[in-house]
């Protein structure tokens, strides 16, 4: 330090918990861009976490049925996560792909195995830091294999927050800054809640994926790169294809020469219960794979997985992430699979879910603002309607229910085009005691909104 120097006096915030929501909340609109999202009336400050729980700076404990947005799978703060992260990188923190860790390697081969209960020929990993990096790659892997550049994706469907996965999110208040990459087209989801009268629910799933043929008939060049999708949307509104759908929709892009991506971002890590993808649930075997979210339980980690064959197409040509593969990332992510397999999450995920799922449905029958009670494991969506009949979405009754569930103790997300649909998706380690809290403070939110 040069003679005479003064330095800057401390900051007086010696704590954490010496912050008060106000002041956090001051000082994010003054440097944080004003995008940046808050929820509830009065947004909550989180000091602490722990399992499926989130503290406030008074202490507060509240149940977590977001999950972080949908991020933390094994559970806030596990030993053997946390144990895991904190011995890497006292270890080494950072080291470029450019050289050579066993943690890289260790981690790829772990996560391949879990995938290739999808599809056997899924041998290849990439690593990035987000969801929307990982599906940017999808697209280039695509891109490269097929020699094309058109793609199909979903109305309603959510993809990530850069050009080309705004390009292949399907929801308009999700889009924005165009133009942007040319050739996608969107084909309706199997939103079964919503059909056309006169459909069964078998029925219209069979439109919906013959849309996909018509679309790439009469909007492409008749041979497609690759139809993206998510197995269950998330911000969509936790869309939940019927059985048909999805074996039809990879009949008909197979026809047309393309790939079928899985984007696994939210559905990924067991969330749906007793399998690992998604997508297994209704017996599709991806080409590509992208995770994220849930695979690094809140450590930024993403991935994509495919084939042998398919990575090939990137042979000769550079593909660079400075953060993806790093050592810490590498040691979260096995440190959630480890604690996946050994606490059979997944299939708690499907006993929890289903009994919370049950308990939501019967929920339906004594509350009207129910329309719909969808999903699969532990990741459920209740619609929110003014009216079963017109099925007129209840945004603002959704806002009310959320804040007394908050009041209440119990975290839920919003999502859908109209906002009117409650996401419940809380880490896979929850119990059917937490189940009865989430059914017992909704249905007393309900009651006051009624």
């Amino acid at each position: 330090m040069a003679k005479g120097a003064v330095l800057e006096k401390p900051n007086s915030k010696d704590a954490l918990t010496d912050w008060t929501a106000e002041e956090v909340m001051e000082l994010r609109q003054k440097h944080v861009l004003p995008s940046t999202l808050t929820y509830y009336t009065k947004p909550l400050m989180i000091s602490r976490a722990e399992g499926a729980y989130l503290f406030d700076e008074k202490g507060k404990k509240y149940l977590d049925a977001f999950a972080g947005v949908v991020t933390i799978s094994i559970g806030h703060c596990h030993p053997h996560w946390v144990k895991r992260i904190q011995d890497q990188i006292a270890t080494f923190d950072h080291s470029t792909t450019l050289y050579l860790y066993p943690q890289l390697v260790e981690y790829a081969q772990k996560l391949v195995k879990m995938v290739k209960t999808a599809n056997p020929a899924l041998e290849v990993c990439f690593f990035t830091n987000s969801g929307c990096e990982a599906n940017e790659l999808a697209a280039i892997l695509s891109k490269n294999y097929t020699g094309r550049s058109e793609f199909i994706a979903l109305r309603h469907s959510f993809h990530g927050r850069t050009l080309m996965a705004m390009s292949f999110t399907g929801q308009s208040i999700w889009r924005h800054s165009t133009p942007y990459v040319f050739g996608v087209y969107h084909a309706p989801a199997n939103y079964t809640y919503r059909r056309s009268e006169g459909n069964t629910a078998k029925q219209y799933a069979q439109w919906c994926a013959e849309e996909v043929g018509e679309i790439i008939k009469y909007s492409t060049s008749g041979k497609i790169a690759a139809y993206i999708a998510e197995p269950i949307s998330g911000f969509g509104g936790v869309i939940d294809p019927e059985p048909e759908y999805f074996p039809k929709v990879y009949e008909i892009v197979k026809k047309h020469g393309g790939l079928f991506i899985a984007d696994e971002v939210q559905t990924g890590v067991g969330r749906t219960g007793k399998k690992f993808l998604g997508i297994e649930q209704w017996g599709v075997r991806p080409d590509i794979v992208t995770m994220a979210k849930g695979i690094g339980n809140g450590y930024p980690l993403g991935a994509v997985v495919t084939t042998r064959e398919i990575a090939e197409s990137m042979r000769g040509k550079v593909h660079f992430n400075t953060f993806g593969g790093s050592p810490v990332a590498m040691a979260a992510g096995l440190a959630v699979l480890e604690v996946l397999e050994k606490e059979k999450l997944s299939q708690n995920a499907f006993e929890v879910g289903g009994y919370l799922k049950d308990k939501l449905s019967k929920m339906m029958e004594k509350q009207p603002l129910i329309g719909d009670v969808r999903g699969k494991g532990l990741m459920l969506g209740v619609e929110l309607v003014k009216d079963r009949k017109t099925k007129e979405p209840a945004p603002q009754e959704l806002l009310k229910v959320m804040d007394y569930a908050k009041e209440g103790g119990v975290l839920i997300g919003k999502g859908g085009m109209s906002q009117n649909i409650i996401r419940i998706k809380p880490p896979l380690c929850v119990t059917k005691k937490d189940a009865d809290v989430i059914a017992e403070v909704l249905e007393d939110s309900f009651r006051r909104v009624k």
